[in-house]
Parts: C-alpha cells; structure tokens; sequence
C-alpha cells in the first residue's frame, strides 16, 4: 500500500469520490461483511493525500493552543475533530475560489485531516494541564516562586512517546470495539455526521464557518485588549488597555477580617477572588458544558467563600513536626488552591472512582472483547490489506513503551521496573477506558489516572515526581487511545481506509507535540503563572493539576502532618463524592436535578470568576436553545469553540510578543 494517494485532479474523480447516499445511522448497524460490501470505499476514493496531512498538521498545531489553555483554565480537554472538519471545509472552499487549490477536498481526504488535526490538538495534551503542571508547581518555593521548568529535551520526549503509546494501544481494540461489537462511539459518529452534513449542505457548512470564524476572530480581541501592555497606569507600570477583571461584587457582604496598619478591616468579595472576569474564554467553555455542571460550579465557588473559607482563615494550627504556625489558608485569595483543592478534589476522587466501579460490566465486557474473534467478517485477504496489523503494534508499542520507561527512569526517578508495571497497567486501563468511550463517550481518564496514583503512592510514597509521572502514563495514553477510536469510528462510517487512517493520526503526533510544548513554555513562563503572585490570583489555575498535586501530597506528607481542617475537608469530601454518585446511580431520572460531584469540586478548586463566567455562558447557551432550538443546535459549537480558539491562538501569540518585548 503506498503512503500517499494522490489527490483528485479531475472533475471525473471529483464526482467518482461523492459522498454515499447512505447515513452513518444505517452504517451503524451493519456488520463487518456488509460494510465491506456496501460502505467501504477506501481503495477508489483519495483519502491519506499530502494536502489532507498538511492541513491536518497545520490546523492541529493551531488547535492544540486552543486545547492547552481551555486544560490549564478549566482542566477539561474538548474534542477539536467536528472544529477540524468546519474549519478545513470552509479555507478549502476559499482556497478553490481564489485558485490556489484545483480540487475540492473528497469527503474521506477531510476525515483523514480530522484525524491527524484531532491527533495533533487532542491526544499529546494532556500531560502538559495535569502532571507536567503539577510538577512546575510543585518546584515552587518560598525563596524561588517562580519554580523550575523540564528541560525542553525530556518534554518534548515524554509527550512524543505518551502520544505513540497511546496510538498504538488502540490497535488490538479497533476491530473488536468498532468492527463486531458495533459500539457508537458518539463523537465519532457525530464528526462522521457532520461531515456527511457538511458535503450535502454545502451553503449551511459555510454559514458555520462564518460563524465559526467572526467569533474566533472577535475572541483574538481580547488577548491583546487585556495582555498586552500598551497602558501606562498610575503606578508606573505597563497594564492592558482592559483590566483583566472588575470588582463589581464588592458592595455585597463578605466575612472575615484582617490587621491592616493597626486597623481591623472587613474583607470585601473581591479579596476572595469574587470578580468578572474580563476574558470571555470561559463564558464559552460554559456554553458548551452546559447548566447542571456550571450552576454546581458556582454554587461550590460560593460555599468555599461564605461557609468554607473564613473558618479556614481564622483556623491557626502549629505543626508539631516542623513547629510551624499555619492557617488551613493564609489569605482569602489563596482558599481556593489551600482549603478548597482538599474538598472539592476528594469529592472528584470519590465520585469518580466509585463511578468507574460501578461499570464492572464495562470492565468485564473489555478484558473478554480483547479475546474474542468475530464471526462472519470480511474477506480475510481484505480484511489484512485495510486494518492496522498486530505488527505495528508491537513494534510501535514496544519502542514508545521502551521511551517512556527510559524517560521516566532518566528524569522522573522512577525504577525501570515500576515503568514496566506501569506501561503493563496502562494497556489494561486504557482498553477499559476506550470501552467506556464507546459506550458512553466519556472517557474516564481522571479515575485512570488516580488508580495509578494510588498504586504508586503506596509503592513510592515519598516520591510526588514519580506519582505523578506514571499517573500521567496511564491518564494520557489512554486519553490518545480513546481519540484514535473515534476517528476510526468516524472513517468506518463513511468507508475509510483504517490503515490510512492510523497513518494521518499518527502524523499529526509531531505537529502537536511541537505545539503543546512551545505553548506550554509561553504560556507558563514559571510556576507564577499557575500559583499566582501575591494576591493575584494565577493566570491559569490549572485546576487538572491542582488535583493530582494533592492526591501526590497525600502520600508524600501523610496525613497526621496535614493541618487538621485539611484532614477534615478530606474525609467531608470523600464521603460527599460517594453519596453524591450513590444518588446519581439511585434515582437516574432525577439526575439533571442533583449534585454535580464535578461541578461542585472544581467550583471549590478554581478562583470564583471562572465559574461565574461558565455559568454565565450556560445560561446564555439556555436561553438561546429556549428561544431557537435549530438556530441553537447549529451554531452554539462553532460560535463557542471560535471564541475559544481565537483567544487560546491569539494569547499564545501575544505572550510570544510580552516575551519578545520584555527581552
């Protein structure tokens, strides 16, 4: 089979590589013979083409900005596949009208560039918003604030072989999950629906760009309104033309006080980080998360700053092994990373973990599907030409495994054996995790990643570094492994190739570990940026990585050693995870109108103006969907993944130029 197809260049081929009449609806309950017969198209229509890996690659860098700074703000990843598909679309469309393409872009060549843009923005991630993070915030200290950053060699090394291993994992799984159980894999199915839209429908796929495009461009607005220091302020320091928040809660109550030069003063909402915040990134995060996680989100914002918080304060404790005084948290700005990340990520912990045990018949089904051969498949001959052989796995699971386990040996302390045991782990966990996907299209990385802190954190208790880097072993590949059988799924419905398509997900690893490491040095200069300074809360809180530090805390410092508020908000915390997924598995009808166990601890884990903004961006989501269901539908995920895109690209450019600048 040759690495690439040439693209289409008549308008005979052009018309040959149209669409099939047939939904991937009906393709969905096919079975693998007749796939073969009636949908599979990969042999006669271009599909893995230059121009398809090029975009892909291009699109995916830009993207993977996108993906970094939503995970350092929020902590979640979005999938980037369905804005790859609208985004490719619409500038191949502009490129045939002012002639630099011949061509238009057959639908299998645009799946193909959704896979190696999705590859590129989505699976090398992950490590950068929760254990790399975690560990620049960690080499933080009093005398050096500004921490210490990996040397650009090893990151770039740990990314890259995280992305194969994950790639890769997804190999032995493919035909089983895709092929003969038939599972949805629902994003997968709604990239190939779009697609299948956007081919059909030609003059709606351009208005979603539009759209798409005039918020991305209105979001760049305001990087360079708030970050850019063009404002010379009374001070005598440079600032934004806009302040990066306003203190507009300030005439509402707040409890507590402090000594300010011999006078007590009360504080105000403001010193407990109760702003608006200038950035309208998270009021479009909120929009597509939607209203139960958010109001959740704010209602646990609230609680760590009226109920939690000033007890916190007020809480004075001396360590008896270090004869230290300490407060549960030592300023009201800081209460959320010192009094809320030991509630709210105990209730994640909890409710995650017990979640994923209770999909027992997900983990049953996952080790037994890995052993079963399907039943009236395809012509063998056939079957071994198209998918992916066992070989490639092999080889590309052995040398990227080799990678990782030389890496975190190398760098991260971690003996040999243990990165054995922890790759070994990783197959089985990710298997379970791209199961789950399939089934229910969540995929549990944060329950994967906090089994593996557990497991090490009684193998090498003392060692936060070696927690937290076989956590992110396991958290990451399964994470890439899950994104690559989406995009399969999305090939298989439309008829695509899955060897060629394996190849343009494979390639998009390269432009995208470029990308999250270069964004991850601009973004996060030093461990200022993720801890704050002073009594500015940080640019990125980073909320991912505030978890797994705590969980790699736990065991390095035991918990008689903790201030006994933390203790305390521990065990609240865990038992609240628990009756709040007990619940949510009790009365599944009422579920809409319960607890958010993830809503409610990050609101705990994050300064309050970021759940303020999510909420705000889910009520205007709700109100939109009230007023114009269709209207809503069609647009709410190109008008909030533009305005992210456009601020997450254009911050990472002005932080280039802040950089340049400050040289």
């Amino acid at each position: 089979m040759p690495l690439f197809q040439p693209a289409p260049k008549t308008q005979e081929e052009v018309d040959k590589s149209k669409p099939l009449s047939i939904p991937p609806d009906q393709v969905l309950e096919m079975d693998e013979a007749t796939w073969y017969e009636k949908i599979y198209r990969g042999d006669d229509v271009p599909q893995l083409t230059f121009r398809a890996v090029a975009m892909g690659s291009l699109l995916g860098f830009f993207l993977a900005f996108t993906n970094l700074y939503i995970g350092l703000k929020t902590g979640w990843g979005l999938g980037v596949a369905i804005t790859a598909c609208i985004l490719a679309y619409a500038i191949w469309n502009i490129l045939l009208k002012v002639g630099v393409a011949k061509t238009p872009m057959t639908i299998l060549e645009t799946n193909c560039m959704q896979s190696t843009a999705s590859s590129a923005g989505y699976a090398t991630g992950g490590t950068m918003v929760s254990a790399i993070a975690a560990l620049v915030m960690l080499s933080a200290t009093e005398q050096n604030p500004q921490g210490q950053h990996l040397p650009v060699p090893v990151l770039v090394s740990w990314t890259f072989f995280l992305a194969v291993l994950g790639t890769v994992l997804a190999i032995p799984m493919k035909r089983n999950l895709i092929n003969h159980e038939r599972l949805k894999f629902p994003s997968g199915t709604a990239a190939a629906v779009t697609l299948q839209s956007l081919y059909s429908e030609g003059a709606e796929a351009i208005k979603k760009a539009r759209a798409l495009m005039v918020s991305a461009l209105t979001g760049a607005l305001f990087p360079l309104l708030i970050d850019l220091p063009l404002r010379k302020g009374a001070d005598g320091e440079r600032h934004g033309l806009m302040p990066a928040d306003w203190p507009i809660f300030d005439w509402l109550p707040a409890r507590g006080s402090h000594e300010v030069d011999g006078k007590v003063e009360s504080f105000k909402p403001s010193d407990w980080t109760m702003v608006l915040d200038s950035n309208p990134v998270m009021i479009a995060a909120g929009a597509i998360v939607g209203l139960r996680v958010s109001i959740w989100m704010i209602l646990g914002s609230l609680a760590l700053i009226y109920v939690v918080g000033p007890p916190a304060y007020d809480w004075v404790w001396t360590s008896e092994a270090t004869g230290q005084t300490l407060r549960a948290a030592s300023a009201p700005y800081k209460a959320w990373k010192e009094i809320g990340i030991w509630l709210g990520v105990p209730i994640m912990v909890s409710s995650g973990l017990l979640g994923f045990a209770t999909q027992y018949k997900t983990i049953v089904r996952a080790f037994s599907g890995l052993f079963k051969r399907g039943e009236g498949g395809g012509d063998s001959a056939r079957v071994q030409a198209t998918e992916v052989p066992m070989s490639w796995f092999l080889v590309g699971g052995g040398l990227s495994g080799a990678g990782v386990i030389w890496t975190a040996h190398a760098y991260f302390d971690v003996p040999w054996f243990y990165g054995v045991l922890a790759v070994g782990m990783t197959f089985f966990l990710a298997l379970v995790a791209c199961r789950a996907t399939g089934e229910s299209d969540i995929t549990p990385v944060g329950a994967m990643g906090k089994i593996m802190q557990l497991t090490y954190g009684v193998l090498i208790p003392q060692s936060t570094t070696a927690n937290l880097m076989t956590a992110s072993i396991t958290a990451s590949a399964a994470g890439s492994a899950a994104d690559l059988l989406n995009d399969l799924k999305s090939g298989y419905l439309l008829g695509a190739n899955p060897r060629r398509q394996f190849l343009a997900q494979f390639a998009g690893i390269f432009s995208g570990t470029a990308a999250t490491v270069t964004g991850f040095y601009l973004l996060v200069p030093d461990a200022t940026a993720l801890n704050g300074v002073g009594d500015q809360a940080p640019a990125f809180p980073a909320p991912a990585a505030q978890a797994w530090k705590a969980v790699a805390e736990v065991f390095k410092m035991g918990l008689a050693n903790m201030h006994p508020m933390h203790q305390k908000a521990i065990f609240v915390g865990l038992a609240l995870g628990v009756v709040i997924t007990v619940l949510e598995l009790s009365l599944p009808k009422l579920r809409k109108w319960l607890p958010s166990a993830t809503g409610l601890g990050l609101g705990l884990i994050l300064p309050f103006q970021y759940p303020l903004s999510m909420l705000l961006g889910a009520v205007i989501a709700y109100f939109w969907n009230k007023k114009d269901a269709a209207q809503s539908e069609a647009y709410l995920v190109p008008v909030s993944a533009g305005i992210i895109a456009g601020v997450s690209i254009m911050g990472v450019l002005v932080a280039i130029l802040n950089t340049l600048l400050a040289g």
